[in-house]
């Protein structure tokens, strides 16, 4: 006999699941019960009481049997609906509240079904904790799902996190168990206190939480509804009628806890990075911030790639109102905010997801599905109706409540393919016996048709790795729905290319051309992001071979050859200046290098390729086609020469970019062009302005009536060392029957600064032998296909 009955013999069996919290619905025994001949009996649970009244008159209960149970029975004219209790504790103190038991059910059957569908869309609207006013009467309205649980308890400092005291009751048919708790103040912690069917206690976080402690403390923050004054209704207008496709679009991308710190090392708070991100944006030029994950994450190794909270922003910087200021300033500013967003995976923190009902409820129980090798996390079963409410609800959760303007989703290849990371025997096939996860298929589809619907002009970009087929092309022709992907290979490709010795590059030229063979399947993004300046791999200037000269050179010719390639562009944090370590999560950029006038040459050349991109529609308005881009010659592997056109949709604008991938400068260097006019030189990234030799064009070149490559015209070009150069049509001089359906007038040619071209400072013949191209070059006169293909993971490392 179990000890409880012996110490209870008499209890009745439904009073005694109560006393020992283990009761489905506490509402059948606790609360007020009309007995059906005028009288009433109230029952009250409450372990920290000595004494217990009814309101502030005479009606006491009585103890039952010496459990922690009260009870009274009386006329039921005695007692108000929403009646009060006054309680004694054991110093006396006198404590009024209303009763918790007194309150029906509010989560309405409607959004159970829906949940119960996966249709859910907004989930965290019933599940988590809000506040909520009934009859008069605030307090804060509880949801759980948790099906395999037996009972389920809200614990905080208000019952010293004692379960017993406030148990939940379980909707029948849906596993959400729910209670309204009146009086309880915003600011207030709790969590959830579970009992597995196996009758073990756990204690969770709740997974619909919307703030939490500031790590290492992990407890939830009830919060009152946001009444933040929100300013940026003429961003999110805007935003709705933009086709970023054919927009200018160049993405700073950043991890919050690194950008920059205070002068003891401590997190700034959002509103102090949003002011000073904003200040730094609008300088360098970009377009849109992507944050690394700002949802919640105990750990900081981890960068928020395993994240606890998904609907909660981390508290290292702030608190919910605090981010709310952070995206309404920038917004104010004209620049966009992307969040990095993770539905791959979740970490096996046992206050968290994992196994949260005491079964694999988030997770699939068999570790062939539901475990990830490499980074030693849980995988989320996308089959399961109500994860993926979740994970939807997650997502539109930032974009409703915080006016985020797109989600970068993490790791999408794991979530493709089941046998991601995995040998033979190690994963199980599809009901078609193929590797691809339908599951996940169907749930990025819904999540990307939902969340454009939701919000027009918001933008899903997806860290795709692999070949799978028409990532980002609509899911009415088949495609996941994605805004656009990460060219994973093209940054391979290219950082590859650019780490080998220029000596070397005439060998390996198909890494810079094999790109364009695939580059307008997908809707591109070019990305140097932080995985590529971590783990070993070396900051973007390091990387860069050859002395301190060389490495500079190359790596503003690296991001000239990046803004005038089709797609839209991202650089991480550090990038923009040339930091010279890798990248720390656990400190500061390092800002102090900006004081040396290499550094600040290459913040000045980003900056000028930014806006220089922005300004041309050249170079962003026909990224995803193959009508905006142009070879003018792609076989000069022998002196590892790329040269290209960039047209506008219209092809009123056109720009030719030529690129020199070794040290020795090239004069005379003749390429054809289709119109005849001036090419003013935009930017030279070996101008002495970015800390260049300053060989260059004098500003600009006229072409000439001389055909070349199979083009009417051509112009000769002093390409300088390790170095590209942007030359601009100038619309005024171009004659009028050499555009197609031309006003001359019309062409808006965009204007930087003065002084950004080089200028040529030398009319000595340069050219000489070319002492790198002595042996035959592989591929020469013909477009090499034979690239590596793109890696085979997209997935930070530090996810593990």
């Amino acid at each position: 006999m179990p000890e409880s009955q012996l110490r209870y013999p008499n209890l009745p069996e439904p009073l005694l699941r109560i006393v020992e919290a283990r009761h489905h619905d506490p509402f059948e025994v606790l609360g007020r019960h009309d007995q059906g001949d005028g009288n009433t009996v109230v029952r009250v649970l409450l372990p920290r009481a000595e004494r217990v009244r009814i309101g502030k008159g005479d009606v006491e209960l009585s103890r039952i049997d010496g459990t922690d149970l009260f009870v009274w029975e009386g006329p039921a004219s005695a007692v108000d609906e929403r009646y009060q209790i006054s309680w004694y504790d054991k110093q006396g103190q006198v404590h009024t509240q209303h009763d918790p038991y007194s309150f029906g059910t509010q989560i309405p059957d409607f959004d159970l079904h829906l949940f119960g569908e996966g249709r859910h869309w907004h989930a965290y609207r019933f599940l988590g904790a809000y506040q909520l006013e009934i009859d008069g009467i605030t307090g804060f309205q509880f949801g759980v799902w948790a099906p395999g649980a037996t009972r389920v308890s809200v614990v905080g400092a208000f019952n010293n996190w004692d379960g017993r005291e406030h148990q939940m009751r379980v909707r029948p048919g849906s596993g959400v168990w729910e209670l309204f708790i009146p009086g309880l103040a915003a600011e207030s912690l709790y969590k959830f206190e579970l009992r597995s069917a196996e009758g073990v206690p756990m204690v969770k976080i709740d997974p619909y939480a919307s703030a939490f402690q500031e790590r290492p403390d992990n407890a939830c923050i009830l919060h009152a509804p946001s009444d933040f004054a929100w300013t940026d209704q003429d961003w999110l207008e805007a935003r709705a009628k933009i086709n970023w496709q054919q927009q200018p679009m160049s993405v700073y991308e950043v991890h919050l806890g690194s950008w920059r710190r205070a002068e003891d090392g401590s997190f700034l708070n959002y509103r102090e990075l949003a002011e000073q991100l904003a200040t730094h944006c609008k300088e360098l030029g970009f377009t849109h911030l992507e944050l690394l994950p700002i949802t919640e994450h105990p750990l900081d190794a981890s960068w928020g790639y395993q994240a606890t909270g998904y609907f909660a922003p981390t508290a290292r910087f702030g608190t919910p109102e605090d981010f709310r200021y952070f995206v309404n300033y920038l917004h104010e500013q004209g620049i966009g905010v992307l969040l990095d967003w993770v539905p791959a995976h979740f970490p096996r923190d046992t206050v968290a997801l994992a196994r949260f009902d005491g079964t694999a409820l988030y997770e699939h129980a068999d570790p062939r599905q539901g475990e990830h090798k490499d980074w030693g996390t849980l995988i989320f079963n996308y089959g399961r109706h109500e994860v993926k409410n979740f994970l939807l609800s997650s997502a539109l959760f930032w974009l409703d409540e915080y006016h985020i303007d797109g989600l970068r989703v993490d790791a999408v290849a794991s979530m493709l393919y089941l046998d991601y990371s995995r040998n033979d025997g190690e994963w199980i096939p599809n009901k078609y016996g193929g590797n691809e996860n339908l599951d996940a298929v169907e749930l990025l589809r819904q999540l990307n048709t939902v969340t454009h619907e939701q919000h027009p002009g918001s933008l899903m970009i997806a860290e795709e790795s692999t070949s799978w087929p028409q990532v980002s092309r609509p899911t009415y022709l088949g495609g996941l729905g994605f805004s656009m992907k990460w060219n994973m290979g093209w940054m391979h490709d290219t950082l590859s290319y650019m780490e080998k010795d220029p000596i070397y590059r005439h060998y390996h030229h198909d890494l810079l051309t094999f790109g364009l063979l695939y580059a307008f399947t997908e809707n591109f993004v070019l990305p140097f992001s932080h995985d590529e300046v971590v783990h070993g791999k070396k900051s973007m200037l390091d990387k860069m071979p050859g002395d301190a000269w060389q490495k500079f050179a190359s790596l503003r010719l690296l991001y000239t050859f990046m803004f005038s390639y089709p797609g839209k562009k991202l650089l991480f944090q550090g990038c923009e200046f040339g930091q010279g370590r890798e990248w720390n999560f656990d400190a500061a950029a390092e800002w102090e290098l900006l004081e040396r006038p290499q550094h600040q040459g290459v913040k000045k050349i980003v900056a000028d390729l930014n806006h220089l991109y922005r300004a041309e529609p050249a170079l962003y308005e026909v990224d995803f086609e193959s009508s905006g881009f142009e070879w003018i010659d792609c076989h000069d592997s022998s002196q590892s020469v790329l040269s290209y056109l960039r047209k506008s949709k219209d092809g009123k604008h056109l720009v030719a970019c030529a690129f020199n991938f070794t040290p020795v400068p090239r004069e005379n260097y003749r390429i054809g062009v289709p119109v005849e006019g001036y090419y003013r030189e935009a930017v030279n990234s070996d101008a002495e302005l970015y800390g260049g030799s300053n060989v260059g064009n004098r500003g600009g070149v006229h072409s000439e009536r001389s055909s070349w490559m199979g083009r009417p015209y051509s112009i000769p070009l002093a390409l300088p060392p390790l170095a590209g150069v942007i030359m601009v049509l100038e619309p005024s001089s171009v004659a009028s029957d050499d555009v197609d359906a031309a006003d001359a007038s019309s062409l808006a040619a965009p204007i930087l600064a003065e002084g950004r071209a080089a200028r040529n400072t030398t009319d000595t013949d340069q050219s000489g032998s070319d002492s790198e191209a002595d042996s035959p070059a592989a591929g020469t006169g013909s477009q090499a296909t034979g690239a590596d293909s793109p890696a085979a993971t997209d997935a930070d490392s530090s996810k593990g």
